[in-house]
């Protein structure tokens, strides 16, 4: 095991993003979703630092910091967590933790933790708001569309990515604004640098400042270190203030001096930072209405909205419905390890005459869901299961490949699916999901789009029924 190396306890979707990186600076990471697990680690490799959820299905990371209290040499311990609270974090280092931060965990920040990174790079202290250089992140993604509406709007996007420009990205809930402002980056001479993107609606007005502007130690109780900010961390970069109508009045006016001299200030600080950030803004809000109604300082508005970019519906974009459906399909179908499933002619009629209240992101939930229901296929209206109620897959005939005489052979659960009663097609789909997430619970039920309790309960009824389940 290498001498860099570090340990994260948490849902493996909310840190692979960051392991290529780690790799490719010379750290190794190890990953943990219980207090054994984690221990068992700690013992063989002896990593540098742990981050940490707060809490998962089986797992406080109170326990963790209390086996930590009781232990020599224990490696520090770094909580992160989507949606933060001043309570929490007080709690959380009043119990030892060495500090507390907010999603999402990236490797410039990462990297200011820790004593070095790599055998080439000087050693970095925690103190050190600026590191030495940054390593590229490589970004691939795609947008997805062919209609004139969204056309229009990438094109203006390649015109203005090289510029400085700030950019207003507006657009209901769901249309992909994030994805906007990553195509922005990408295409901007800002992308071998970071891009960095942190919720206005996350965090009450002094944890966002503390998050946005850095603070210095001892600015408040638990400033135990100095902690840059995401400007500091976005420095050369791209910066993404998502919701930025959600932002305070006051912390709105620190933002605009920000914008127009290009400096901070860290919060307890006496030295003023100066900052080289691209800041891009999304918002599911009229502007316009909000700067009416003095929500949103005038000024502000003004200065974000140099370049504006308005998103359309899903339903405004014709055919573009199914060719993100068949883009989600092809996705899931590889995910599930399951042949390429193709669309009825009434599945495709559905999809076009939804009128998609939660856009591209509720497109993209629901042909997962219907990915996983048509196991072997083809897609029907009834696996969009729009009311779960009322769904009986016993009514519905066979497809008529199915019909067809073929060699017997074990069906797995998605390929049982059309032929099942509803209660065996419950068990199958949350065997599956276990199956696929290697026995996570937690993983499973998101994947299920149900409560870890809810999937718990299931898992005993099975066991009553003398279902071997681990």
């Amino acid at each position: 095991m290498s001498d860099r190396t570090i340990l994260f306890i948490a849902e493996p979707q909310a840190v692979s993003g960051v392991f290529p990186t780690l790799k490719e600076a010379g750290v190794q990471a190890g990953l943990a979703d219980t207090l054994a697990g984690a221990l068992n680690f700690i013992k063989k490799a002896s990593p540098l630092l742990i981050f940490t959820r707060p809490s998962m299905q089986g797992y406080s990371a109170a326990d963790l910091l209390a086996e930590a209290s009781e232990q020599e040499g224990f490696p520090p311990v770094i909580i992160f967590t989507k949606n933060g609270s001043t309570e929490e974090a007080q709690r959380f280092l009043d119990l030892g933790a060495r500090d507390y931060w907010l999603e999402p965990l990236i490797w410039d920040k990462i990297r200011l933790a820790l004593p070095r990174v790599t055998p080439e790079t000087p050693a970095v202290e925690p103190e050190d708001p600026r590191p030495a250089q940054r390593t590229p992140i490589p970004t691939r993604f795609q947008v997805i569309g062919k209609h004139p509406a969204v056309l229009r709007v990438l094109a203006l996007a390649r015109q203005v990515a090289r510029s400085k420009a700030t950019v207003l990205i507006s657009g209901e809930s769901g249309t992909g604004k994030e994805m906007i402002a990553r195509f922005l980056h990408h295409h901007s001479e800002r992308a071998a640098h970071p891009f960095v993107a942190i919720n206005c609606a996350a965090l009450p007005e002094h944890l966002l400042e503390s998050e946005l502007f850095g603070h210095e130690k001892g600015a408040f109780t638990g400033a135990i270190n100095r902690k840059p900010g995401r400007f500091e961390l976005a420095d050369g970069g791209t910066l993404l203030l998502d919701e930025i109508t959600e932002m305070d009045l006051g912390l709105q006016a620190k933002l605009l001096r920000v914008l127009q001299e290009g400096e901070i200030d860290r919060v307890g600080g006496v030295e003023t930072v100066r900052v080289d950030v691209r800041v891009l803004a999304t918002t599911n809000r009229n502007l316009e209405e909000a700067v009416r109604e003095k929500t949103f300082r005038q000024d502000l508005f003004y200065r974000l909205n140099v370049i504006p970019i308005k998103l359309p519906r899903l339903a405004e974009r014709g055919d573009d419905v199914l060719v993100l459906a068949d883009f989600f399909r092809d996705k899931y179908c590889a995910a599930y390890g399951l042949s390429r499933l193709a669309f009825t002619e009434d599945a495709k009629q559905w999809l076009l005459d939804y009128e998609w209240p939660g856009n591209v992101r509720e497109l993209q939930n629901l042909v997962e869901r219907a990915v996983l229901l048509a196991g072997s296929g083809p897609i029907q209206p009834r696996h969009f299961l729009m009311d779960s109620e009322s769904w009986s897959p016993e009514a519905e005939e066979l497809p008529a490949a199915a019909a067809d005489p073929a060699p017997a052979r074990p069906q797995t659960p998605g390929e049982a699916l059309s032929v099942m009663p509803l209660h065996e097609m419950e068990k199958a789909l949350i065997l599956k999901s276990l199956d696929e997430t290697r026995g996570n619970r937690t993983q499973a039920a998101e994947l299920l789009g149900i409560s870890v309790r809810t999937l718990r309960n299931k898992l005993n009824e099975y066991r009553q029924q003398g279902l071997e389940i681990d």
